[in-house]
C-alpha cells in the first residue's frame, strides 16, 4: 500500500502549485459546461473529507462500509459548501485532509478486506485508495490541460 499511498500524496503536491497560479484563471471552468479548477479541488477536498470521516472509521475485518453517496448529490453538496470560501482555503482545506486520510490509511493492516454497500466486492485499503488516486488523475489531466492552453495564449 505505501506506493499507492505515495501517488495518492504526491496529488498534494500538485495541488499545493495551484497555490502560484492567477486566481482568475483558478476561477474560470476548465471547459465550457464545466467546474472551475477551485471547484475541482473542493470537490476532491469534499471527497477526501466523507472518506475520512465516514468510510476510514468503520475499515474493519470483514466490516460492510455505507454505500457510497449518490455522486450528483454530493458532488452538489460539495460546490455549495465551499461558496464563501476563497480558493487559498479551499487548497489548504485539501492539502491538509489528505493529508489525515493518508495518516489513517496508514493505521489499516493490509489484511483486512471489507465491502462497501450492497457490493459483493472485497476491498483492502489498498483497491480503496486506488479507486480514488483514478480520481485523483482524471481531475488532474483537466486541471493541466486548463493550465497548459491558458498558459500558451
Amino acid at each position: 500500500m505505501d506506493k499507492i499511498l505515495k501517488d495518492f500524496e504526491k496529488t498534494i503536491d500538485e495541488i499545493s502549485i495551484l497555490k502560484e497560479v492567477h486566481n482568475s484563471l483558478l476561477l474560470e471552468p476548465v471547459r465550457e459546461g464545466r467546474w472551475s479548477i477551485r471547484e475541482i479541488v473542493g470537490h476532491l477536498y469534499y471527497w477526501d473529507k466523507y472518506n475520512l470521516e465516514k468510510m476510514v472509521p468503520k475499515m474493519s475485518k470483514g466490516a460492510s462500509l455505507p454505500p457510497f453517496p449518490d455522486h450528483d448529490q454530493h458532488n452538489k453538496e460539495a460546490i455549495s459548501y465551499l461558496t464563501n470560501q476563497s480558493v487559498e482555503s479551499i487548497i489548504n482545506s485539501f492539502i491538509n485532509t489528505r493529508q489525515e486520510l493518508i495518516e489513517s490509511m496508514l493505521k489499516i493492516d493490509s489484511d483486512i478486506r471489507f465491502t462497501v454497500g450492497n457490493s459483493k466486492r472485497q476491498f483492502s485499503g489498498e483497491s480503496f485508495i486506488k479507486t480514488f488516486l483514478k480520481h485523483d488523475i482524471h481531475h488532474l489531466e483537466q486541471i493541466n490541460e486548463k493550465l497548459n492552453v491558458d498558459m500558451l495564449k
